[in-house]
């Protein structure tokens, strides 16, 4: 009898796994084929015209190596702010710390195509700090081009190699440093030949992370980079200007993009399976009071950095409130920007809250799940889920957004316009986040406790949903926070899929910023700013954690 229960409780995860793989086979392989079969088949004859016409031509390869060239110098410059920056946080009491890495979340959850936005506005040819630096002789080089998108990007995407340090910071042993600084390692010296080495595959995986970031980025480039065409740009213009009705030449530039990313990320894999290592602090790091200049110094550069990148928001805050004649800011301050907002356009709000929040729910049932099947019913069939979930990690928003469109234009999978479309999409998109975070927590839960459950006489099931689960919440938790504002600031695929009836925050942002309508589209990033301030507090309150890592 008990093996008969034991037989269906394992066919219900067997089940499940099942479900998982037939439910990606759906919404991530048939997408990926399609897109593969647009690419090389041209009226049913095989044909690679679409890949000719791209590397025939120098402006389309070029692309390439600007995106390439950004992703590189924005990873090395969010590298080398956002290093120190965590070593600071975490090894010394910095005034205001909460406040600090509050500021530093919120520079990272924004859409980085407002922060291009605010930019232009503050050092473009008329910008404000333009003219005043110009007023006493200073001249400002171009904001626009390269320098301007490693600005941009740099400023937005450090804050993730903060995150990042800052949990391996947290399971480096104190004792380590102990016995350096008794061997005479101390300071600079230390920092670069213990600290560094200790968390090279966390430094890694962040420089992963802000690479696909960086490389994605549709945004940015659009508004600030003016001529400096990067490769995300060129399969949007790719996909609707190029090829009119025929959108082989937009597939064949997707697939390319596919290529690039997927051998970046298994660049990575080689060099962090070469630095693996695990780590587990038993006297974690104490911070420190910094004394005399080295204590004012490491004030100036946290709080200097942290001021740079949240600036461009407080101006975006601030312009909401000052007064418009139609698209002109003029004297004077006014709501008129918010009655417009909240009257012109209504379903921005409540589309962006119900078609992110079914897109979390699914997001966090699927990750439990995954998580579960990846760590405790770990087989050839699970672990090719894990693979599939990871696909999207390395694959740009504007490429997802293009296979959906060529898959469900027609019926019976008529889903094109459609909320549940832009549904699928964040799925897809985001689910790794919350899938790793659950993953990580459960590998931490010993296996004994689910055994001592089903032998006191619960069911597997039972254990699963009462033990279990309960006890990877702050892992998922964790993982929905992240998955959750990078949802409501979604762009890259969103643009590619929306319509009127479906349009959300930030598109509506995108949307007023491109029809220079500034006033308005300052309105609706302060509210997405809101929206992810609530949010983040709502998280701290919930997990009871004054601190955030990943």
């Amino acid at each position: 009898m008990m093996t008969y229960a034991y037989s269906k409780k394992r066919d219900v995860w067997k089940l499940i796994s099942a479900l998982v793989l037939a439910l990606y086979a759906l919404i991530l392989v048939y997408p990926l084929g399609r897109l593969l079969k647009e690419a090389v088949i041209s009226d049913g004859k095989f044909s690679l015209d679409g890949f000719k016409t791209f590397f025939s031509q120098s402006y389309y390869v070029g692309s390439i190596g600007n995106s390439l060239k950004v992703s590189f110098a924005t990873t090395l410059v969010s590298l080398v702010i956002g290093i120190p920056l965590a070593y600071f946080y975490q090894m010394y009491e910095i005034k205001g710390k909460s406040l600090l890495q509050v500021l530093i979340i919120l520079c990272s959850m924004s859409a980085p195509f407002i922060g291009a936005y605010s930019w232009i506005v503050l050092l473009g040819r008329s910008g404000i700090f333009t003219k005043v630096l110009e007023g006493i002789g200073i001249h400002v080089g171009s904001i626009y081009g390269f320098n301007g998108i490693l600005l941009v990007l740099s400023l937005q995407l450090f804050p993730l190699v903060f995150l990042y340090l800052c949990g391996a910071l947290k399971n480096v042993d104190n004792s380590l440093l102990e016995a350096s600084v008794n061997m005479g390692c101390s300071g600079a010296k230390m920092f670069f030949t213990v600290v560094i080495p200790l968390c090279m595959p966390t430094i890694i995986a962040s420089s992963l992370l802000v690479f696909m970031r960086a490389f994605a980025d549709f945004g940015t480039p659009l508004l600030i980079g003016e001529g400096y065409k990067t490769f995300p740009v060129i399969i949007y213009d790719a996909y609707f200007a190029e090829t009119g009705g025929n959108h082989m030449f937009g597939a064949a530039v997707s697939i390319i993009g596919i290529v690039i990313t997927a051998g970046i990320f298994l660049l990575q894999n080689w060099l962090g399976n070469r630095h693996h290592f695990t780590m587990n602090a038993l006297h974690p790091i104490e911070r420190k009071k910094a004394h005399g200049l080295k204590n004012v110094l490491i004030h100036i550069y946290s709080w200097f950095v942290v001021c740079l990148s949240f600036m461009p928001q407080v101006y975006v805050i601030y312009s909401s409130f000052q007064k418009t004649s139609g698209k002109l800011f003029v004297k004077g301050y006014s709501l008129d920007s918010y009655r417009f907002a909240f009257t012109h356009l209504r379903k921005a709000i409540p589309n962006t809250f119900m078609i992110g929040i079914a897109a979390l729910a699914i997001v966090v049932i699927l990750a439990i799940l995954i998580a579960y099947l990846v760590v405790r019913r770990s087989n050839t069939a699970n672990k090719v889920i894990d693979t599939l979930s990871m696909i999207p990690y390395i694959i740009p928003g504007s490429v997802i957004g293009i296979a959906l469109v060529l898959s469900f234009s027609k019926r019976p999978l008529l889903l094109s316009g459609t909320a549940a479309i832009m549904v699928i999409a964040l799925i897809i998109r985001r689910i790794p986040y919350t899938i790793r975070s659950s993953v990580a927590v459960l590998q931490q839960i010993p296996l004994t406790i689910e055994e001592a459950a089903i032998s006191l006489g619960a069911s597997k099931m039972k254990t699963f949903f009462k033990i279990t689960v309960p006890m990877m919440g702050n892992g998922i938790i964790s993982g929905a926070i992240l998955s959750w504002v990078t949802i409501i600031t979604e762009l890259s695929t969103a643009v590619i899929l929306y319509n009127a009836n479906t349009i959300t925050l930030t598109l509506a942002v995108y949307t007023y910023v491109s029809r220079g309508s500034y006033g308005v589209a300052a309105a609706y990033a302060t509210i997405l700013t809101v929206t992810t301030i609530l949010s983040l507090l709502i998280y701290m309150k919930v997990t009871g954690n004054k601190e955030v890592s990943l």
